[in-house]
């Protein structure tokens, strides 16, 4: 009887639905954990800033503090002498906008110590705390998005969006896109085509897909379409899982051209046309290209009744063509250490 119930759908629903359950407490239990922690820090650091300013005591205080507390809680942690510091630091850094602390809870210590170490101002920090719990990141996709200095470069995109998309869409849709797009995880030869350029990202789409952002979800390169008999390859077609709608990529490595908007609006009418269905919102273009003249791009969108976007890209280490002929490709690379996924 007993190996009975295990094998029926029931019992398995049953048993999935209880792992969910119990998988649902834990987060909300770590959660609770991490919000009641930080809470800790932050009623210890407002102790010491303060104690700081009423007494002479220096750094010295914090360190006799650390050996105190370690010794009389030696089964916690986070009472090591850096560990307080970046309390205070973390204080220090947020105490002239109190409302944000309770969002800076809701994320990891590890990813609010990243966030204060390298962030410049406040507004900054700010961005990548609301960013953090939007998406969830991890530490480590955190400090790339840092790195890659994406505050200053999403939605800085020229497009003509609030004139092609119903509002809120339209901001919506402006915010996931960058300008420049920053591509440094590829190793191209400093004059290279849309070719090399397309090849390069889609042996990278893992990365490719981290700098585009979240919600992007490839779905080909040289995506044909057939239009009354005639064949048309668009360089990279996505799905964008929050925005509901198909997104075109047209890749340039060259300074942007009036007609390039024209081909890339061509491409989102026959996506619409032909895979767009009444659950879609209207189809979006990206247009990625070496440089652009902003002036230009704005006068080539205006009258344009499709929504694009332009934007460059950049690559600040990319390989030097005397060099191409002697040096092994990317692929030979990871294949030497093994291997990535593709």
């Amino acid at each position: 009887m007993k190996s009975n119930i295990i094998k029926t759908n029931d019992y398995k629903r049953f048993i999935q639905e209880i792992k969910q359950r119990i998988q649902s407490a834990q987060i909300k239990a770590a959660v609770a954990v991490n919000q009641g922690l930080l809470r800790l820090y932050w009623d210890l650091a407002e102790r010491m800033v303060a104690k700081q300013k009423e007494t002479a005591w220096g750094d010295d205080f914090i360190g006799q503090m650390s050996r105190d507390l370690q010794k009389e809680f030696p089964g916690m942690k986070g009472f090591s002498l850096s560990n307080l510091k970046y309390m205070r630091q973390w204080y220090l850094f947020f105490e002239k906008s109190q409302q944000v602390v309770g969002q800076t809870t809701q994320i990891p210590w590890g990813h609010n110590i990243t966030i204060i170490t390298r962030c410049k101002n406040i507004n900054e920090a700010i961005f990548y705390v609301q960013k953090t719990i939007q998406n969830n990141w991890s530490r480590a996709v955190l400090t790339h998005h840092i790195e890659s200095n994406l505050y200053s470069r999403e939605g800085k995109a020229i497009t003509n969006f609030q004139t092609t998309l119903p509002a809120p869409h339209s901001d919506l849709a402006h915010q996931t896109l960058k300008d420049p797009y920053n591509f440094d995880f590829l190793m191209l030869q400093q004059k290279h085509d849309e070719k090399e350029l397309e090849d390069a990202l889609i042996n990278h789409v893992t990365r490719f897909l981290l700098e585009l952002g979240a919600g992007f979800s490839y779905i080909g390169r040289q995506f044909r379409l057939e239009v009354d008999g005639d064949e048309f390859f668009v360089d990279l077609l996505f799905y964008h899982v929050r925005l509901h709608c198909y997104v075109v990529i047209e890749l340039k490595a060259s300074k942007f051209k009036p007609e390039f908007a024209g081909k890339l609006n061509f491409y989102i009418s026959a996506v619409d046309g032909i895979l767009k269905t009444e659950q879609d919102n209207p189809t979006i273009g990206i247009l990625i290209c070496k440089s652009k003249n902003n002036t230009v791009v704005e006068y080539a969108l205006k009258d344009v009744h499709k929504p694009i976007g332009v934007s460059e890209y950049s690559i600040t280490r990319s390989l030097p063509d005397e060099f191409k002929s002697s040096l092994p490709s990317i692929e030979e690379i990871e294949a030497e250490l093994g291997g990535v996924d593709k």
